[in-house]
């Protein structure tokens, strides 16, 4: 089984101001935003990616361009209009101070499943679409590089929230229970039986062992022996 690496965009002036930005274009990374990227590109340095796919939007390819310039032999990212952002229709543009007074927000918390934007697009069919698009681009890259490859999608924290709910096993309705920051780090595999979620929500630590982890097609019961700790260079 191939391992996709789920990479949320940094932060942008739009997240810092508290607006729901959506698919508005030119919402670029403020500098915190290019700081989280820059750590997240260093971070998964150590990993050789055999792909990064990026959501359509700019403060995607622009987290998306971070990793590249750590890895060797990949020339670009391709776009995936299936990982751009969920479609808020009337609510994009908004606060969500101010959005927080409409009576869909209560539902949006409570029972995401049965909401659909105003003018806009259901939460159901933004997580239908980008997990499909995971699924799809997953089983691409393990038919061409076998099941130790490792990939990367750069998209957005509603998107990420679905696609480990989904793998989770877990119903849309509790996916706000999952939290995914700016630059973020989480990771899936999907096996042949069910996926396996191996990290949600990560900001710091060794991503090295992906680069020599081999995937097991059954659960180690009793929880296993994990992966071998970083090495360290000095005595």
């Amino acid at each position: 089984m191939a391992t996709v690496i789920l990479v949320r965009h940094g932060r942008t002036n739009a997240n810092a101001a508290g607006l729901l930005a959506g698919r508005a274009a030119g919402i670029s990374l403020d500098q915190i935003g290019i700081d989280q990227a820059a750590r997240a590109g260093d971070r998964l340095a150590a990993v050789p990616l055999v792909a990064v796919v990026s959501s359509p939007l700019e403060r995607c390819r622009e987290t998306a361009r971070f990793l590249l310039e750590r890895q060797a032999g990949i020339p670009y990212a391709p776009i995936e209009p299936d990982l751009i952002e969920c479609d808020y229709g009337q609510w994009q543009g908004r606060t969500l101070e101010d959005l927080a007074t409409e009576k869909l927000w209560s539902v949006v918390q409570s029972q995401p499943s049965a909401v659909t934007f105003p003018g806009g697009e259901s939460l159901a069919a933004m997580q239908a679409r980008s997990v499909a698009a995971i699924r799809r681009h997953d089983a691409a890259f393990e038919a061409e590089h076998g099941p130790g490859a490792v990939w990367a999608a750069v998209t957005h924290g509603d998107l990420i929230k679905a696609i480990l709910a989904d793998a989770l096993g877990m119903h849309l309705d509790l996916f706000q229970r999952i939290n995914v920051g700016p630059a973020s780090v989480s990771i899936v595999r999907y096996g042949a039986t069910r996926p396996t979620v191996h990290a949600t929500n990560t900001d710091a630590g060794d991503l090295s062992w992906l680069a020599n982890s081999t995937p097991l097609g059954d659960a180690p019961v009793g929880g296993g022996a994990g992966q071998e700790a970083p090495r360290t260079s000095g005595a």
